[in-house]
This record gives C-alpha cells, sequence and structure tokens, in this order.
C-alpha cells in the first residue's frame, strides 16, 4: 500500500497548493483499491451492482437460425433481379417449434417472427411485400439480398463465450442479458460502505429551532442521495460538532466499519476548527488547494479506526450499520468543502470515478457532450470551471446551453434548475456566444 508521499512522487507536477481537476482524479485513481470481497446476488438483486467475475454464456443466442420478422422463408439463392419470384407456400412454421416439412426449389414456407428457419432457408421476405394468391407467393426484384431478415444462431451470443466482462456494472440492460441466458445470480462485489457526516458548530439538524449564524444541514442529505443512487451502503453520522473528543470518536467509527469516509466542512486553509487536526493525527492526509471553481479545499488520505469510541452526547446517528471494511481497519477520507454547491461539484467531479473504481467497475467514465453556449462566459486560464446549466435542444437538432443563473457555491436551488455542468477546462479562456462547450450531464448521477 502506497503512501501519499510515494503516490505524489509519481505524479509529475504535482503542487498540493494549486492541484489541476485532472491531476485529481489520477492521484484518486492511485490511491483507492476496490473491495475484496463478493456475494452471489439474484437477478431481481442486481441492477447497478457490480460483477466480480467474467460471466460465460452457457448458450447460443439466439440458439437457432431463425426469422427476424412475419413472412415467407425461402432460399436465398433463387432470387433474380430481373424478374419476380413466384414460389408455392408448403406449411407454416410458428414460434416455440422447429417446422418438420421440407422445401423444394420453388417452394416457401410461412414464417413467424422467432420460427426456427427451416433447413435449406435462409431469406425472408416480409408478408407486406409481397403478393399472395392461395398458396402462391409472389415477390417483386430488386427487393432482398441472400439471408435477409434471418438472425443466425450466436449472433447475439455465443456458447462459452463472455457475456459480461468483470467489472461490468449491471444496467437494466444487462440484468436482461443474463437472463436470456437463463442466468438466475450472478456473483459480485459487496456493496461498498461510505460513512458521512457534516462538521461545524454552525450547523443544524432538522427539527432543530433556527438560530443566528446557524444554517440547516442540506449536505447530509445531497451526500446521502448521490451515495444511494451509486448504490453503495451508507453510514449517516449525522452532525458532529467542532469538539476533538467528538470528530475523533466518530472519524475511528467511521473508518473502523466503513471502507470511505466522507465529510463536509473544515478543510479550508486557515479554518480555525479541530477538523483538520484530527485528520492529520488519525491518518496519512493530504490537503490540497484545487485549481477549480467552485470547491477549492479538499482533503483527501486514509484514516485509521483502531480506537473505537462509543457515541457521545452531541454526535447525531441516524442509521448505524455494524461491519468491518476491507482496508485493515482504515478508510479512504474524501474532506470535501463545506458549500452546497461545491460538495456536489466535487463529488461527482473527483469522489464519484473514485468510488466506482471502489466498487470495482472498470467502465470509463460517462463522456462529456457538446453544446453550442447561448451566452458569453468570462473565464481566465489556469482552473477548471463547472458551472451549472441548463442543456436543451435547438430547432436543428443540436445540443444548446446556458448557465442557471448566479453561480455562487451556496446558491444550491442552481443544482435543480440545472441539468448539467459546463465544463471550462484548465487552459480554457473566455467563451463567446455560440461557441462549443462540455458538458457533464446530471442524468444518472444525482
Amino acid at each position: 500500500m502506497k503512501t501519499l508521499e510515494q503516490i505524489a512522487a509519481e505524479l509529475q507536477g504535482y503542487d498540493p497548493q494549486a492541484l489541476r481537476a485532472a491531476d485529481v482524479n489520477e492521484f484518486l485513481a492511485r490511491l483507492v483499491m476496490p473491495v475484496a470481497q463478493t456475494e452471489s446476488v439474484g437477478l431481481f438483486g442486481a441492477l447497478d451492482r457490480v460483477l466480480a467475475q467474467d460471466v460465460v454464456s452457457p448458450i447460443s443466442v439466439p440458439p437457432h437460425d431463425n426469422s427476424a420478422m412475419d413472412g415467407f422463408a425461402f432460399d436465398g439463392a433463387q432470387l433474380r433481379s430481373d424478374a419476380p419470384l413466384t414460389l408455392k407456400v408448403v406449411g407454416t412454421a410458428f414460434a416455440g417449434k422447429a417446422w418438420q416439412g421440407t422445401v423444394a426449389p420453388g417452394e416457401c414456407v410461412k414464417i413467424m417472427t422467432g420460427a426456427i428457419m427451416p433447413p435449406g432457408l435462409d431469406t425472408v421476405v416480409p408478408q407486406e411485400f409481397t403478393t399472395v394468391a392461395g398458396e402462391v407467393v409472389t415477390l417483386p426484384p430488386n427487393l432482398l439480398q441472400p439471408g435477409d431478415n434471418r438472425r443466425k444462431l450466436g449472433e447475439d451470443l455465443m456458447a462459452g463465450q463472455p457475456a459480461l466482462r468483470q467489472g461490468t456494472r449491471l444496467t437494466p440492460a444487462a440484468c436482461g442479458l443474463l437472463a436470456s441466458l437463463g442466468i438466475a445470480s450472478v456473483p459480485v462485489f459487496r456493496r461498498l460502505k461510505v460513512a458521512y457526516f457534516s462538521t461545524g458548530d454552525e450547523i443544524l439538524s432538522l427539527g432543530e429551532p433556527p438560530r443566528e449564524g446557524a444554517v440547516y444541514d442540506s449536505n447530509r442529505y445531497t451526500v446521502f442521495g448521490l451515495l444511494t443512487r451509486l448504490g453503495c451502503e451508507v453510514i449517516d453520522l449525522g452532525v458532529v460538532r467542532d469538539e476533538p473528543a467528538l470528530l475523533e470518536a466518530a472519524f475511528t467509527r467511521a473508518a473502523a466499519q466503513a471502507d470511505a469516509i466522507i465529510t463536509s466542512g473544515g478543510v479550508s486553509v486557515g479554518e480555525a476548527d479541530f477538523t483538520k487536526t484530527m485528520m492529520k493525527q488519525l491518518g496519512d492526509v493530504a490537503f490540497w488547494r484545487i485549481a477549480m471553481r467552485p470547491g477549492r479545499p479538499m482533503a483527501v488520505g486514509r484514516i485509521s479506526g483502531i480506537k473505537m469510541a462509543p457515541p457521545q452526547h452531541g454526535m447525531v446517528i441516524d442509521s448505524y450499520k455494524n461491519g468491518s471494511n476491507s482496508q485493515n481497519g482504515s478508510a479512504i477520507l474524501f474532506g470535501l468543502p463545506g458549500n452546497p454547491v461545491a460538495v456536489m461539484v466535487t463529488f461527482l467531479a473527483f469522489v464519484r470515478p473514485a468510488l466506482l473504481r471502489m466498487m470495482g467497475c472498470t467502465a470509463a467514465p460517462p463522456p462529456l457532450l457538446k453544446a453550442r453556449c447561448l451566452e458569453a462566459l468570462r473565464k481566465k486560464p489556469g482552473r477548471t470551471e463547472y458551472q451549472r446549466g441548463t442543456v436543451s435542444t435547438a430547432p436543428d437538432g443540436s445540443l444548446q446551453v446556458r448557465t442557471t443563473g448566479n453561480q455562487g457555491s451556496g446558491v444550491l436551488s442552481s443544482m435543480v434548475q440545472g441539468n448539467g455542468l459546463i465544463v471550462l477546462h484548465h487552459g480554457q479562456g473566455h467563451v463567446a456566444v455560440g461557441d462549443e462547450v462540455d458538458v457533464m450531464m446530471f442524468d444518472g448521477m444525482i
């Protein structure tokens, strides 16, 4: 297991006080490791889980050549480009069982979608393209090529070949594919356990009366939602006040039972609280100033969970789940800034990809989309900006985007109004009206 110092030494130009967004993801990719434990789950419980080993197809799909539509099956070698083809219908093939007759030249079989292709027949003409007179069917010339409208044995999956690879996150389509193979359960990595708490004396939990200078804790609920959407097992430790004993108890309990810890607040440069001190005391932690907006401060590292302090007065625990993690008594720490939008942006840009890696997922991150900007944006090179935007479809079918307005890191309503982030990259400058920009869509992530 590499230390943070060793990982930093591998990154060219690493500067914790001016870290590029791209370097954050590269650092985290070297820091985190997939969980090792696996379990078997039924398909109804497999959605969004990550495969722990390759799934080899036990059968071929389809298991035989079959018709892709309702029509008439015949030997395609009889097709002529200069004249119609007339065939005699000698039977009907239905889906679910093989037709037992034989077909001679000049003959065809009426066939239903999914029915097994009779021996010697390789082409299907859709019934709407034919002229039928009693038991005689006529096809116009220049309509088909031999082999048209036939599904070949194994053209989807061949028996003995991998159907899904280890590291695949099981989507609805993947679950359907498994069912099509007759597979009732699959091996998956266990759910990732993530502990979360907010820090700060100014943070109010729901149900507490308002007081001057205090704010209600929205981060707790947005992070809970983000983790739940990701399929994590969430350990909610509520709000922890800025007191050393309470912070130590929260960190050590979280690390003892979770694979990762997420906190919000207490990581800004120069903040006069105990959170950063406790992070340093309990683990190998780096404090970054990322060249980005919003969300500049962030802490990352490993926190020890050997000490098991009991819950103390002042710590709100809504759902406590027992269990041990795979980090030998330590957990990966993601210390996020306190402002609500900054929490969500840093989670989407950095934490989510790292957690997916910890879940064992090997899929590439969702691609950024291109959209035409409907307004001018001011931006200086030297940092990555994530502006909340609303993406829509232009009359010509292309994508267009405009900002949601006020881009302050405390304007949480902008994350509700927008449907994506306009990503202005590190070296990018001002954006003129009509320029193309990259967009990270929220759909599927939040």
